[in-house]
């Protein structure tokens, strides 16, 4: 609303809610540190756990950050976009997510204390871009490099990935196997890295037994079994057919009625299609195939042939699993049946069907030069299973974004204290109010190791001090051992991260904050969420979550 001549003059709807200046920004400022918060008892290898109940009554329970926020049913715009910084680094990566949530959060906090000093939105949002630079400058020059050669290296990546999850009294086990499935995908490119297409690593879950049960395939494992019992169950040395049409008589696509009076015409009409069948089957035995995998249906006539020929047959394969079987067996899918030839079979050491837990499991396994494998996931009960998998995720991102970036830093908060003494000497000379706000990010940076004490019951103040004091002295991998609660160079302790966790948590969480600062004006048009007659604002009592103080059941 505004005046013309002492007039109002209404350029919205009367039931449009409208929050300005301070108030809009206290506001996002509030819902975004109420998620950061959330997810910071999660942070590093004393992390607690989440549980999240939805409305139906499934639940999940896990300490990993991302799957935390999706969880959450969170209707505040502002705190949607630190779900957006977790899926990102979630995406980039595959680990870190509640590294960089907390930091947007800090970030936001130290922003809150300037503005009340009338530093304006727009120098601290400067400031914060050239310490997102220097950051990223003292990163580069700071990392170690890796390579494939450095499997101890890469396997402690792993592990340290998976250290406060569910899944830590396994880690050495898994994170063996998460660099095995890593290495049989990876190809390297022409500038001398590594291309990791993290989708060819396929996860198989079943309950029902130890997590030290679970096995990398080097192949794929498909949750289907035969189509017939008269099949073989397992093969060897196996020629693969894959086929992507029905092996079933193809239905005209013309309408049409057949009208037969003799029954002997009828037989004549069943034996013709039963003998297009047996052509079928000759023609998938001729080319030398011995397995079956087809992505359509297979004629019940069909799997009968099938079968007294000696061919393990499956259908309705994913067309996701087509494409990786390819890649695993060197063979070629084929659109029809008349074109299959021996050229285009794929080759497998064995093929065959087993019952894991109460489900029947087909392993095509053993394929020389596999590039793309199969994790079967175990584990006591379905949780477990779901948070083995989650940890295995991070550690094979873990490992793919140290390859591809080929830089490898310190955990335990070293990086970050190291980080932000670089930052306060940075801003010492830059001039103006951007030097508060450069201060002020090298401040949020030590939130990390601050957040690993208090999580390990230690005194985030005197580890702190601590911290300081060793990299004041030069040791640069000076981080907090969480069991003693002392200061020790965590790169001689094998507590190792990806380069790319770091730079990605960084820019996420200082993009997610100067977007956040620069926003003054928030409005909410009727029926934007929620119902009602009185338009609902973030963070007021209205249906937008009420944030914060709502958050879906869980502040």
């Amino acid at each position: 609303m505004t005046q013309l001549g002492g007039q109002p003059i209404f350029i919205m709807s009367e039931d449009t809610a409208r929050q300005t200046g301070r108030d809009a920004q206290e506001n996002n400022i509030n819902a975004c540190k109420a998620v950061a918060n959330a997810v910071r008892t999660t942070l590093g290898p004393r992390g607690m756990d989440k549980m999240m109940v939805d409305s139906i009554g499934d639940l999940v329970v896990t300490n990993d950050g991302v799957t935390i926020l999706e969880e959450m049913e969170l209707e505040h715009p502002a705190a949607k976009m630190m779900v957006e910084v977790a899926k990102t680094q979630d995406q980039e990566v595959g680990d870190g997510t509640t590294t960089s949530v907390v930091i947007a959060g800090e970030l936001l906090q130290k922003a809150e204390d300037l503005l009340e000093q009338d530093v304006h939105p727009t120098i601290i949002s400067q400031g914060y871009r050239l310490a997102q630079e220097e950051a990223l400058k003292v990163l580069n020059d700071l990392a170690d490099d890796v390579t494939f050669e450095d499997e101890d290296v890469l396997q402690n990546i792993a592990a340290t990935t998976m250290t406060g999850k569910g899944a830590e009294s396994s880690k050495d086990y898994l994170s063996k196997i998460a660099l095995d499935a890593v290495r049989a995908v990876a190809e390297e490119n022409e500038d001398g890295g590594y291309d990791l297409d993290k989708d060819l690593i396929k996860m198989e879950k079943a309950e029902g037994s130890s997590v030290d049960e679970t096995e990398l395939v080097h192949g794929v494992i498909l949750d289907k079994e035969k189509v017939h019992p008269s099949m073989p169950n397992s093969i060897d040395d196996a020629q693969i057919a894959l086929l992507n049409s029905a092996v079933e008589v193809q239905e005209t696509e013309t309408s049409a009625e057949i009208q037969i009076s003799d029954p002997q015409k009828l037989q004549e009409f069943v034996d013709q299609e039963e003998d297009q069948l047996r052509e079928m089957v000759e023609t998938i035995k001729d080319s030398g195939a011995n397995v079956l995998l087809c992505q359509k249906g297979i004629d019940d006539i069909a799997q009968h042939f099938l079968a007294k020929e000696g061919i393990l047959a499956i259908r309705r394969v994913k067309k996701s699993d087509m494409e990786k079987l390819s890649k695993a067996t060197g063979g070629n899918i084929v659109t029809s049946l008349k074109d299959l030839s021996s050229d285009d079979l794929g080759q497998a050491g064995r093929v065959h069907t087993r019952t894991v837990g109460d489900e029947q499991m087909t392993f095509v396994q053993d394929c020389e030069s596999a590039k793309s494998v199969s994790i079967l996931v175990r584990g006591g009960t379905e949780h477990v299973v779901d948070e083995v998998e989650r940890a295995l995720e991070d550690a094979i991102g873990g490992i793919s974004s140290a390859l591809r970036t080929g830089k490898i830093v310190g955990g335990g908060g070293a990086t970050e204290v190291h980080l932000a003494q670089q930052l306060k000497d940075y801003a010492d000379g830059v001039g103006g109010r951007e030097q508060l706000a450069i201060t002020a990010f090298a401040e949020a940076l030590e939130t990390i190791p601050r957040t690993l004490a208090e999580n390990a019951g230690h005194d985030p103040i005197d580890v702190l001090v601590d911290l300081r004091s060793k990299h004041e002295s030069g040791e640069q991998w000076a981080g907090i051992d969480v069991t003693s609660g002392q200061s020790e160079d965590l790169f001689k302790q094998n507590v190792i991260e990806p380069l790319q966790i770091k730079t990605q948590a960084i820019q996420s969480a200082s993009e997610a904050a100067e977007l956040i600062l620069r926003i003054d004006d928030v409005i909410a048009a009727t029926g934007s969420s929620g119902g009602g007659d009185e338009p609902d604002m973030p963070g007021g009592a209205g249906g937008m979550g009420g944030m914060p103080g709502g958050m879906g059941g869980m502040m």
